[in-house]
């Protein structure tokens, strides 16, 4: 089972709001997930980015591959 660290999109139409989670990655989008590593709003200024580091690092060392977006994301965050 290869684990990627990825977004699942919650929220209302036109009305986007992402969960950070760490996923089978044959499983769909929006599907199961193993974990709830933090969250992203893109709608407020400047965007909401939440993330739980220890989790993070623990998905990761254990060989979880993060997406381009997570990716992004995490380095936002750490400014």
């Amino acid at each position: 089972m290869a684990v990627s660290i990825r977004l699942t999109r919650r929220g209302k139409k036109k009305k986007p709001f992402y969960r950070i989670v760490a996923a089978d990655s044959q499983c769909s989008r929006d599907g199961k997930f193993l974990e709830i590593l933090g969250t992203y709003d893109p709608l407020t200024e400047p965007a909401a980015i939440n993330i739980q580091t220890d989790k993070l690092q623990y998905w990761l060392d254990k060989g979880a591959i993060a997406s381009d977006t997570v990716k992004s994301l995490i380095a936002k965050a750490a400014k």
